[in-house]
Order: C-alpha cells, then sequence, then structure tokens
C-alpha cells in the first residue's frame, strides 16, 4: 500500500488523503481498487468493525439505501473492514433478516492487514478492528471531514449527506461559509467582518 500522505502518524484534515489499494467485493465480484482513481469525484470512506455483527449491517444498509442520494452530489461511497474479502462476499450473499446486507450499492473493501485503518488512525491496537470511522475526501484528493465513534454506536446518514452538501457548498461558492445546522437553501454568510453582519442581522 502507498500511502500519499502521512506524518508521524497525524492524519490532518486540508491535506491529501492517504491513498490505498485494496481488494473490494463489487457486485458479488472481487476487485482491485485504489483510492486515487476516483479522484474527480468525493468519496466517502465508511469504516466499521466487523461482518456479520450487529450494529454493522444496520450502518452498510443504511447508506446503501441512500447511496443514489451520494451518486448524485458525484460521490461514492467505500465501506472498509478488516475482513477478508471472502468474508465480505459471504456477508453480501446474506440475506439482511438473517444479519446479512444483501446486495448493496457500493464496493466493500478488505482491509485485512489493517494497513488502511492504521493509516486513517481508527485501527483499534488492542480490539485489532477499526473504530467506527467517517471520511469525506474532495474531487481532488482532500480530506476535508472526517468522525470517529466508538464500537457500540452507530453514525447519521442524514448528517453524513448534510456535511457532504455543506463541503460541495463551500467549495463551488468560495465567498461563503456555513453556520450551524446550514441546510441546502439556508441562508450561509460571508466570512468578512462587516459583511458577515447580514447574516447575524437575521437571526
Amino acid at each position: 500500500m502507498t500511502l500519499a500522505y502521512r506524518t508521524e502518524g497525524c492524519l490532518r484534515i486540508g491535506q491529501q488523503a492517504p491513498d490505498f489499494t485494496a481488494t473490494s467485493v463489487v457486485d458479488q465480484e472481487f476487485k482491485s481498487i485504489k483510492l486515487s482513481d476516483y479522484r474527480g469525484r468525493y468519496v466517502l470512506l465508511l469504516f466499521y468493525p466487523l461482518d456479520f455483527t450487529f450494529v454493522c449491517p444496520t450502518e452498510v444498509t443504511a447508506f446503501s439505501d441512500r447511496y443514489p442520494e451520494f451518486s448524485q452530489l458525484n460521490t461514492e461511497i467505500l465501506g472498509i473492514s478488516v475482513d477478508s474479502e471472502f468474508s465480505h462476499l459471504a456477508w453480501i450473499q446474506t440475506d439482511r433478516k438473517s444479519g446479512g446486507v444483501g446486495d448493496i450499492n457500493y464496493p466493500l473493501v478488505s482491509d485485512i492487514k489493517k494497513e488502511i485503518s492504521a493509516a486513517y488512525n481508527v485501527l483499534d491496537p488492542n480490539a485489532g478492528i477499526a473504530l467506527r470511522g467517517l471520511f469525506i475526501v474532495d474531487k481532488d484528493g482532500i480530506l476535508q471531514h472526517s468522525t470517529i465513534n466508538n464500537l457500540a454506536f452507530g453514525r447519521n446518514v442524514d448528517e453524513a449527506l448534510r456535511t457532504l452538501q455543506a463541503i460541495q457548498h463551500v467549495q463551488s461558492h468560495i465567498d461563503e461559509v456555513c453556520p450551524v445546522n446550514w441546510q441546502p437553501g439556508d441562508k450561509t454568510m460571508n466570512p468578512d467582518p462587516v459583511k458577515s453582519k447580514i447574516y447575524f442581522a437575521d437571526i
């Protein structure tokens, strides 16, 4: 695996996201993918602990069910765990009612050597599995967002989507920033001591 950016184990927002090449399961077939192959698109990296567990299938399927919304925003989702590609395939081939995820709309990446999880600082050294890390990489390969949950509680698809929309908005409107709880269509503000008062005058 080649890392595009890593300094003494420090992963930083606003820097190049660590690149990786790994085997994934796409449409029930094994495929080698590389993060940098997605340049020109946004990428949501969805780390999770293990296949065939409890919270994990709820997250993996929830993001899959909302995949069209992410796709419309020029965004790919990559699910990543320390399981082998064979475990991923078996999980996909298992019905949701039986604890599997069924056919999903994005690749599941095998990080069996735990190098990707380590590069993104989500590897739990005691358990040897990834915490629930969520990272958004922009179309230039720059890391724009990260959140990490502990093992016992899942993430929120709506918030991941909202954060992605905010990132894309400020990148396409360079004179605007998004205030708290911003949703598409809401007012933004100009990051200027004088012009920002226009926003504050209306709240």
